[in-house]
């Protein structure tokens, strides 16, 4: 009427095996997971990483920045629209609008007047006082008494009311070590220090950048380059890793999976 004590163990035994296959299957398939988890993590920081680079660098140049690079000391220091390098690289460019003009601004004055006084004292300081009206010209902020702003140069052109009016900045693209993690930096020079570069992406091992004439094919130039005005095209290649080590796998230094992503970027 119940079991013996062999049948019993017999029994145990075979459910041990049964539940040790099942625990097996559970860890392999969380570690499927989990590593598709990280790829999936590393290929979407590679597509960032270009997405903001190629639409920052397309840009180049934007906003008539001639006037203000060719005065001494350039726009934080760099006199060209492109500083190569080939694992870091500096744009100049007006990429971002900070307002309109409030009122015409008569070619020959050196006076103009923003929507507001808090667009206006978005140019206060030396790292931030490069400006471009509609785009079309470049001067640097003297000074600012509200929402007036005072040139250093006469307007050009008359500008009409409403022209937006754009930020000019240096922007340089490279990577650094933030606590043992590499990371793809965006620094815009608002001062200086390490610490104030913002991180677009993290686990970006490597970024090359190649640079191309405008010939048919075009052809790659050497480093250093003389004159960064005939640039045309910049080959951007962004090699980035997961986040996590896996002891188990054996196709990578350290045990990361790495994914290499390169762009041509006119």
């Amino acid at each position: 009427k119940g079991v013996t004590l062999i049948e019993l163990l017999i029994a145990l035994v075979i459910s041990g095996v049964l539940i040790a296959a099942l625990y097996r299957t559970f860890i392999g398939q969380q570690k499927t997971y989990i590593v598709q988890d990280q790829v999936v993590d590393m290929q979407q920081n590679v597509r960032v990483a270009i997405n903001k680079m190629m639409r920052e660098i397309r840009m180049a140049g934007f906003g008539g920045v001639g006037d203000v690079l060719s005065q001494v000391g350039g726009v934080n220091g760099f006199t060209d629209v492109i500083t190569p390098n080939a694992n870091s690289l500096t744009i100049v460019g007006g990429f971002r609008q900070m307002s309109t003009l409030a009122a015409n601004a008569a070619g020959g004055q050196n006076k103009i007047t923003l929507k507001n006084a808090t667009d206006a004292s978005q140019f206060d300081g030396a790292t931030h006082h490069y400006i471009s009206i509609g785009g079309l010209e470049s001067n640097t902020v003297q000074s600012r008494t509200g929402a007036d702003l005072t040139l250093d140069q006469p307007l050009r052109v008359t500008h009409p009311v409403g022209t937006p009016v754009f930020k000019i900045h240096a922007i340089t693209y490279g990577i650094r070590d933030d606590s043992g993690t590499p990371v793809l930096f965006r620094n815009l020079y608002s001062n200086t220090t390490s610490s104030q570069r913002e991180t677009v992406a993290e686990n970006i091992e490597n970024v090359q950048f190649e640079y191309f004439d405008d010939a048919n094919p075009p052809n790659q130039l050497a480093l250093p380059i003389g004159d960064p005005g005939i640039i045309r095209m910049i080959r951007v290649t962004v090699r980035a890793r997961t986040n996590m080590a896996d002891s188990d796998f054996k196709g990578g230094v350290g045990g990361f999976r790495r994914r290499t992503i390169a762009s041509n970027i006119q």
